[in-house]
């Protein structure tokens, strides 16, 4: 439980602190003229309070990814705890909250448009297509999740429970696809803006109730000092570099974020905003996916009976319903529902921003948002009905989910890195943010070679992986300054 305390203690430091410094860095200008300011449209570009941008950014991050994420990186071990603080405060925040401010200096700009301006046309033109896929494998996901987590009994009334499981689950997969059909289309505080407060009432519900249950239970949760051994249950095929770097990915880093963070930019009056919303929204993150880690790698190391051939939405209900009564249970439950969902939504209103973008689609005519929109849907659906069709899609997906989520934090360091070097010409202010990416660098390479079922560890030895890996993050490193020092002399 120490070890737990003090990394809630040092994420709210890391806030007050290290963010200040980040801030300075970047030169936040709270006389600069905002989007939202500059050219309101009434779908996209609203003028909204500051603490309903902080709620939204929140809940747009939060999704299930520092839950079923951080309880999958739990299985190994305590070494989880010291990755969602520091991986948290020095490169999750830290990439949030330049990459929003970059959005907020540009116009509202998405995402592959930032790419473009620091990384070049060609990365531009490629992370148009993946930063949309990857906005509709969050789709699927965060549709497939909330609809399992919702048919467990709790929530289906006693005289339907004989009705067919998967029946059920068609049921809340088709409520939960008609309503992102609606928040995609609908302007951003007609159903965001306003749904939002009460979902975030859910999900802090469900991280108090979580903590009342450490207290009350007096769970005793292992220490750091007592070893960061590797306690998967399948350690010989998932070592901790890179798999647990890649299983916690929204709770430590997650390039989904710097998606979601254009939305919020179009909607901030003043710069001094950026820093609570979105180093501060990384923060808040940060202790959720702390404590459902705290909360599975007590399950996963004294009750390993409960946790044997679980998903990471499976050992939500396991957790819920082993430590609360019904009415609590369904509360914490659906705070993870809430979760999903308020990341499900933004996630395909995102990719419908990306497409109007790069296709000079204006978005005011509601026409024109569906023509863009529906493509996006059809896709998302057809993932969706692949990984309910099949009894490992679903895994599937969010192997891969993960994989190209840290692939896009990666890439967004890179550009925020060549940002900094622009930006603060003569300074070395972009070593902040050049080591997460060379170390971001070499988590997603190792991951494609070391990985025995999403990569080539099969058939390549782990330190030839691991070797490679290493010689094209130093490649990486190298073309930086390389290509810095060009610029400089130009």
């Amino acid at each position: 439980m120490i070890t737990f305390i003090i990394s809630v203690i040092l994420l709210v430091l890391g806030y007050w602190l290290y963010s200040k410094v980040i801030e300075r860095i970047i030169g936040v200008d709270p006389q600069r003229t905002t989007p939202a300011v500059a050219h309101p449209d009434g779908v996209d570009y609203v003028p909204m309070k500051p603490w309903r941008i902080f709620l939204i950014q929140f809940l747009n991050i939060a999704g299930v990814g520092p839950i079923i994420g951080a309880v999958m990186g739990a299985q190994f071990g305590t070494a989880s705890f010291l990755w969602i603080v520091f991986g948290c405060i020095f490169a999750g925040a830290v990439h949030d909250f330049i990459a929003g401010f970059i959005s907020l200096r540009q116009d509202g700009a998405s995402l592959p448009e930032i790419h473009g301006n620091y990384l070049g046309n060609g990365m531009k033109q490629f992370m148009r297509g993946f930063t949309v896929v990857l906005m509709i494998l969050v789709g699927a996901v965060f549709v497939n999740t909330p609809a399992t987590l919702l048919t467990q009994d709790i929530f289906v009334p006693e005289g339907l429970r004989h009705l067919d499981h998967n029946m059920i689950q068609y049921f809340w997969v088709a409520i939960i696809f008609v309503y992102y059909l609606l928040a995609t289309m609908l302007p951003i505080d007609k159903v965001i803006g306003k749904i939002y407060p009460i979902f975030g009432i859910l999900l802090l519900a469900m991280a108090v109730s979580l903590v009342v249950a450490f207290v009350v239970y007096q769970v005793p949760l292992r220490e750091v000092w007592e070893g960061l051994e590797n306690s998967h249950p399948k350690a010989d095929t998932n070592p901790i570099f890179p798999m647990m770097f890649i299983s916690i990915a929204c709770g430590a880093i997650s390039g989904f974020h710097a998606t979601q963070s254009p939305l919020m930019a179009r909607c901030m009056v003043n710069e001094k905003q950026a820093r609570p919303i979105f180093y501060g929204a990384m923060i808040a993150e940060g202790v959720v996916a702390l404590i459902w880690a705290a909360a599975a790698a007590y399950f996963f190391h004294d009750h390993p009976e409960l946790c044997f051939g679980k998903s990471g939405a499976a050992m939500v209900g396991v957790i819920a319903n082993q430590w609360f009564p019904s009415i609590v249970a369904f509360i914490t439950i659906l705070g993870v529902v809430s979760a999903a969902v308020t990341s499900g939504d933004t996630a395909l209103r995102s990719a419908r921003l990306i497409v109007a973008d790069f296709m000079h689609v204006d978005q005011k005519p509601v026409l024109k948002r569906l023509l863009v929109a529906l493509p996006v849907f059809v896709l998302a659906a057809a993932l969706l009905v692949f990984s309910l069709a099949n009894p490992a899609g679903f895994d599937y997906i969010w192997r891969y989910f993960s994989w190209a989520n840290q692939v896009l934090a990666m890439v967004t360091l890179w550009a925020v890195t060549v940002f900094l070097s622009r930006h603060l010409p003569g300074k070395a202010w972009y070593w902040i943010t050049l080591v997460p990416a060379l170390f971001m660098s070499m988590v997603t390479i190792s991951f494609l070679l070391v990985a025995q079922k999403e990569g080539l560890g099969s058939v390549l030895p782990h330190t030839l992986g691991y070797t490679i890996a290493a010689v094209i993050t130093v490649a990486l490193g190298v073309l930086f300054f390389i290509r810095k020092g060009k610029k400089n002399n130009e």
